[in-house]
């Protein structure tokens, strides 16, 4: 059965776990580790850990927050956030992570894709996509780097089909225009990406309804829902999600 997965995400900076719009405005929410032993046990299928302002800083992931959430948690962890060398991934794995997740770094150097998924294996390797609107682009949708502050002029789907040539064994397409409104995914962004790989695509950035959730996998074509502030806020529980899906025929694992 090809379930379709329900994944928090644990936004974090100086090691808190933090919910914004944009990227920005960023509010305190809690402890990532608490938060994600909780969502493991809620019935959440995987926990994507983002430290979103690793880049920007310039330094490499809270390693520390990190480990504590490793500990508390027993499905899958993606980590993302200031990874920019195969050491560093390897150190990420070394703790317990499952899969790191890269966005700036793999744009700088795509080879970086390819090296990782040949030393760790593609299924440890997923590309996250940061996108903004740009109708100047043959998709309409621009890749933005160091936590969605930068334009790069890359075309996402191109992006995205280059990234999994390189090996990358997911990809996690965030939309910037719709992050943390709750207004509902980018689902033509979504689906331009998800129709141009054969990976599997988490849709990620404004789910505020369990409507979205459906839209995302019914319109957008997506194997897995991100979700973070209807979760985080308590709007609606991991298992009301899932029932939610499955009312609607989606195959989720209860």
């Amino acid at each position: 059965m090809n379930y379709r997965r329900v994944i928090p995400c644990l936004d974090t900076k100086n090691g808190r776990l933090v919910k914004g719009v944009n990227f920005v405005n960023l509010r305190d929410v809690g402890d990532p580790a608490e938060n994600a032993a909780a969502y493991s046990e809620a019935g959440a299928d995987e926990l994507v850990f983002l430290d979103i302002t690793a880049t920007l800083e310039g330094r490499k992931t809270f390693i520390d927050a990190v480990k504590r959430t490793v500990e508390r948690t027993t499905i899958p962890l993606t980590v993302g956030g200031g990874i920019s060398s195969c050491q560093g991934i390897e150190e990420l794995l070394a703790l317990g992570v499952s899969k790191v997740s890269m966005n700036t770094a793999a744009v700088r150097n795509p080879n970086l894709v390819r090296e990782a998924a040949t030393r760790f294996g593609s299924d440890k390797i997923t590309v996250a996509i940061d996108t903004a609107k740009n109708p100047k682009l043959p998709s309409g949708f621009e890749v933005m780097v160091k936590g969605g502050t930068t334009g790069t002029g890359i075309d996402a789907v191109e992006w995205a089909r280059k990234v999994e040539g390189l090996g990358a064994g997911a990809i996690l397409p965030t939309s910037m225009d719709t992050d943390g409104k709750q207004t509902g995914y980018d689902i033509p962004m979504t689906r331009a990406i998800a129709d141009a790989v054969s990976l599997p695509v988490i849709a990620s950035g404004g789910a505020g309804a369990l409507e979205h959730l459906y839209e995302a996998i019914d319109q957008g074509h997506a194997d897995a829902v991100l979700v973070a502030s209807i979760a985080h806020f308590g709007t609606f529980s991991i298992q009301q999600m899932k029932d939610y899906l499955a009312s609607r025929g989606v195959p989720v694992r209860r």
